[in-house]
């Protein structure tokens, strides 16, 4: 038998980094799971030198390994570089061998235009910060821009938006390798929700703010979460969270910029997901079972949230 190898994830630390991104995927791949069953992933952090890198705050940090590990990773992440330095072509060689031999290659932010000088967003979809979208647009027309979504999954090359988008994508990223359940939980331990509303979620994704503040509205919230299969109104949420609906309705939208019953519907369809995933249950049975009132409305909003019906995600995503 050949020995078990975890999947090897790669990021890149430079010079003059901010560490938010760096410490995302650090977070996410970085730290052990025992409360999950099975291997986790094996994270090396790659740069292109060995001395002392400085860091956006005032530190330095040094990285354990070069290129030739970057190059050999299963998975390879480009945090948000400084879009006016070139990158080197040392770096552009390592990304174009690392994904002609078959790994999957991330950026977060403006990661996207290292993975740009190196050839591999032609003719692909891809996302990045909104504030330099028509910058890598202008650099590279030869790739699509998307500036209104949080992150592009174009299969074997992913592309965020902003820092904490990448968040999003890291979680993504999981529940590719190991399925909706496991990215609940690393989402539930991050205080971060699994799926974000809205958007062209499945490949392409949007935003929702992480329940977490203690107040009514997170109160009503997390009340909503362990009772959604019943009937859930505008008015029952107000009152969980001691406010009048017209208040309740201003604070929830300031605080998560969807309405109420869109959020709840959001997570109707997000709890589906790993159902579809786990179990052989007809979809009409976890539509209700997630508090859809009907099979025709749950096919509805799941189409409308996830661009695809709730049979072919099974078909697509089931182990």
């Amino acid at each position: 038998m050949m020995p078990f190898r975890p999947h090897t994830v790669a990021v890149l630390a430079y010079d003059g980094m901010a560490p938010f991104e760096l410490g995302c995927v650090v977070e996410i791949f970085g730290l052990p799971r025992p409360e999950l069953d099975g291997p986790w992933y094996d994270l090396k952090v790659c740069a292109e030198s060995g001395g002392p890198l400085r860091v956006v705050g005032g530190f330095t940090m040094r990285a354990e390994h070069g290129l030739d590990v970057l190059t050999s990773a299963d998975t390879v992440i480009i945090p948000g570089t400084d879009v006016t330095r070139p990158v080197s072509p040392a770096l552009v060689g390592a990304l174009r061998e690392a994904h002609a031999r078959g790994a999957r290659v991330v950026s977060i932010c403006s990661g996207a235009f290292t993975l740009a000088a190196a050839g591999l967003l032609d003719g692909r979809a891809a996302a990045t910060h909104w504030r330099y979208a028509d910058l890598l647009q202008r650099r590279h027309p030869e790739i699509r821009v998307n500036p209104e979504v949080l992150y592009v999954d174009d299969g074997d090359v992913l592309t965020s938006a902003g820092s904490a988008a990448g968040l999003d994508l890291l979680i993504h990223l999981v529940r590719r390798d190991h399925g909706a359940s496991t990215a609940n939980t690393v989402a539930r331990r991050l205080v971060v929700p699994p799926h974000r509303e809205g958007g062209q979620a499945q490949f392409i994704e949007a935003a929702v703010t992480p329940v977490g503040e203690d107040d009514g509205v997170a109160r009503a919230m997390a009340w909503a979460l362990d009772h959604l299969a019943e009937q859930i109104t505008v008015r029952e949420l107000a009152g969980r969270a001691h406010m009048s609906q017209r208040s309740f309705i201003r604070h929830f939208k300031r605080q998560t910029g969807t309405s109420p019953l869109r959020w709840v519907i959001s997570q109707r369809v997000a709890a589906s997901l790993s159902m579809l995933e786990s179990s052989t249950a007809p979809v009409e049975a976890i539509g209700a079972a997630v508090g859809f009132e009907s099979p025709v409305t749950f096919r509805h909003h799941f189409t409308r949230a996830m661009r695809t019906s709730p049979s072919a995600y099974r078909r697509a995503f089931s182990a």
